[in-house]
């Protein structure tokens, strides 16, 4: 396959992992079916998949969209040029300050803010809608809806109400998409200036490096060093001592699943996908000679012949990765929040047997039909990320008078009245969360219709 053709089996890999993460995030509430839940601790779920294959398809990316620059430069002998560096280094900083925009918008705190809450909502989803518009590149449009978001503030003043500013001494400064900027930064980086065993040589002394100064250094404060021990370990201790709890996941209050010293081994998750797709982009009729004498049907055959020693080569890594992960887990357990080595393994391991399937059944046999869903939220994985992730606060946030008389959540008000009735409690919520992420096929259906693919 060249570099030129889209791999509709990434798209539909991307939709399918970006549909599982908004799916397990917006529960309508408690208890949840395990597979829709992460791990306490040590372990692997489901859900724990999710986030490594995000960033193994970013490096498949990577490889797709940077290969055709990485080839002219070894051509010319020169470095990559500094336009492309700074595209790199541009996107980076975009990821990474959408994900701070979902903690920031809408630059006030909607609870602690005594307007009603319509006004409040229609400031809210005035800014979001300017970024949305910003991503789309309309920036008049854009700065016109963040300037009433602004004149909605000051109407708030003006009107007596106590609006209080947002907290940024709180600001959590890593999480999702801030991991994403950074890994791809750094990733790119690599796939521009090394060769692909120089790339798995790095991914090795990462793991391993990794592996070693988190189970032999000791941590300061600790009677004990334990992996097992949230607050005990030397990734919870870094992300203590440099971002402070002040700015560390609330939930997690002593360590941050996307932090400093854990992002080593998710470069590492990034870097196969690079591998991935460097391997599945290779030129296939580079195999074929360009003899006068060969025939079409010989060339087919060989295009086909070669399609599936791909898909061999990722089934048979994909089962030596996870089988590695599985034995390295007795060594090194499993722990998505601590990103160890066993689990980048396992996951990625993963990733490729479904990237294989994926590839198998849609760019070789052709059967796409089943895959549309999967395509539409594909296109435009991260503006559903952003603003399912935006939907969801407004909802969570929003209050209405429930049934004693009480302000509750919107979403607390559709499930008491619309899930609740219907289902016992934990078919409720994945009857929620399914609903929710129907909601959303018909929202990215209408931008994909359109043809409105909104890129970062």
């Amino acid at each position: 396959m060249a570099n030129s053709e889209r791999l509709v089996s990434l798209d539909v890999f991307r939709g399918m992992t970006i549909a599982g993460m908004v799916l397990v995030n917006n529960p309508g509430g408690s208890p949840v079916y395990w597979p829709l839940d992460h791990a306490e601790w040590h372990g692997l779920t489901p859900t724990d998949w999710i986030f490594p294959f995000f960033l193994f398809i970013v490096g498949v990316s990577i490889a797709i969209s940077l290969g055709k620059v990485r080839i002219a430069s070894e051509s010319d002998g020169a470095p990559a040029a500094k336009g492309t560096l700074r595209r790199i280094f541009t996107r980076a900083a975009s990821i990474y300050l959408l994900g701070a925009a979902l903690s920031i918008i809408p630059f006030f705190q909607f609870q602690a803010t005594d307007a009603p809450d319509p006004i409040k909502l229609l400031v809210w989803l005035a800014f979001v809608a300017s970024l949305f518009f910003l991503l789309l590149r309309n920036f008049k449009v854009a700065g016109a809806l963040f300037v009433v978001g602004l004149l909605g503030i000051a109407g708030m003043n003006l009107a007596g109400y106590n609006v209080v500013p947002y907290n940024y001494g709180t600001l959590r400064i890593f999480g999702v998409l801030q991991r994403i900027s950074v890994c791809y930064l750094i990733t790119a980086i690599i796939f521009l200036y090394t060769s692909w065993k120089q790339q798995v040589a790095i991914g090795i002394a990462l793991l391993l490096g990794y592996w070693l100064i988190m189970t032999t250094i000791p941590v300061p404060g600790c009677e004990v060093t334990s992996l097992a021990d949230k607050a005990c370990n030397l990734a919870a201790w870094l992300d203590r001592l440099i971002l402070t709890e002040n700015h560390i996941w609330r939930g997690g209050k002593v360590y941050d699943p996307e932090g400093i010293l854990s992002t080593i081994p998710a470069i590492v998750t990034t870097i196969s996908g690079v591998l991935t797709g460097t391997w599945l982009t290779s030129n296939i009729e580079s195999r074929i000679t360009n003899k006068e004498s060969q025939d079409l049907s010989h060339s087919i055959f060989d295009i086909q012949y070669s399609l599936l020693n791909k898909v061999a080569g990722i089934f048979f890594f994909g089962t030596t990765l996870l089988a590695l992960g599985l034995i390295w887990n007795s060594y090194f357990p499993m722990n998505k929040a601590l990103w160890t080595s066993s689990y980048v393994l396992a996951t990625t391991g993963l990733a490729l047997l479904v990237l294989g399937c994926c590839y198998w059944l849609i760019d070789i046999k052709g059967y796409k039909r089943w895959a549309w869903p999967f395509v539409v939220f594909g296109v435009n994985a991260m503006p559903l990320f952003i603003f399912s992730g935006f939907w969801a606060r407004m909802h969570a946030g929003y209050r209405v008078t429930g049934p004693e008389g009480t302000l509750i959540s919107a979403q607390k008000w559709v499930m008491i009245h619309i899930f609740n009735p219907i289902f016992n409690p934990i078919d409720a919520s994945l009857a929620f969360a399914i609903s929710f992420i129907l909601l959303w096929l018909f929202l990215m259906w209408l931008l994909y219709r359109r043809k409105i693919f909104v890129r970062v």
